[in-house]
This record gives structure tokens, sequence and C-alpha cells, in this order.
């Protein structure tokens, strides 16, 4: 990965305050997702990418952001946690 995880996680979570859809949100997470997975086999390190991205995405505010992005940030964050809570009850790989 040519990115660093942090760079990684800022562009995701910009690609997903600005995308159009929720369905686009979904797209953008599950190819993230599988992304990490083939390029790094440490499920710790992909578990922490999960956990710090939900605590980021939770520090946005909906006082602070037009509609579409927060319901694109909600739905972000409903997705993160089902994959965090799928990886808590199986592995990842």
């Amino acid at each position: 990965m040519s990115l660093s995880l942090t760079d990684y996680r800022s562009k995701l979570i910009t690609k997903i305050m600005f995308a159009g859809s929720q369905e686009e949100v979904k797209r953008f997470i599950d190819t993230a997702m599988k992304s990490l997975e083939q390029q790094i086999s440490d499920e710790y390190t992909i578990a922490c990418f999960v956990n710090k991205t939900i605590d980021e995405l939770e520090l946005f505010s909906p006082m602070n952001n037009q509609a579409l992005q927060w319901s694109n940030i909600k739905m972000a964050r409903i997705s993160f946690n089902k994959i965090k809570r799928k990886s808590e009850a199986a592995p990842l790989h």
C-alpha cells in the first residue's frame, strides 16, 4: 500500500462524505476493506483501521455537515460497526 493507513483512512472518509448515495458509501467501504485484506494480512492492523475509522466518524456532528453528508457519515458508522462485530465474531481471514 503506497499510502499510510492514516492517509488511506482520510481519503476514504472524504469519499464517504461526498458520496452521492448510501449505496455509494457502502461500495467505497467494501472496496476499501477488500483492498486492505488483500494488502495487509495482519488482522490486528485491519481491526485497528476499522476502530480508528469508527472513532473518526463519531467526531462528526450533524450541526457541521449538510444533510447528505451527515446521512453518509451515519451509513459509514453503521457499516464499520457491522464489520467490527463480524470480525469480533470470526477472524477476517
